[in-house]
């Protein structure tokens, strides 16, 4: 079965860090760009972190820029979110999907598979 599963998220103060992890089953990650969206209630989704299949190019919104950082470990079939310095305004559904090709496609309709999605609420 072709899926993305999601790991990590949850609570967690302003200033704190979270992993967000993102494994892969049934196809190899090798051959695909990942992306990392959000999408906040009463908001549309939005690219936020976005990584080529060959690492050589990333895209990170302006928004996120300098705390949020996206990894890939090809070896666990896995790509991964670090987000540092959190903020209340970081507050969302975040979604983790799979484009085929060697691009850092920020647009949505690009991208064929998509994780369950993972709550991220930053609060005190």
């Amino acid at each position: 079965q072709v899926q993305l599963v999601q790991s990590g998220g949850g609570l967690v103060q302003p200033g704190g860090s979270l992993r967000l992890s993102c494994a892969a089953s049934g196809f190899t990650l090798d051959y695909y760009a990942i992306g990392w969206f959000r999408q906040a209630p009463g908001k549309e989704r939005e690219g936020i972190s976005i990584i080529s299949s060959s690492n050589d190019n990333t895209y990170s919104a302006d928004s996120v820029k300098g705390r949020f950082t996206i990894s890939r470990d090809n070896a666990k079939n896995t790509v991964y979110l670090q987000m540092n310095s959190l903020k209340p305004e970081d507050t969302a559904v975040y979604y983790c999907a799979a484009a085929w090709g060697p691009a850092a496609y920020r647009s949505a309709d690009e991208y064929t598979y998509w994780g369950q999605g993972t709550q991220v609420t930053v609060s005190s």
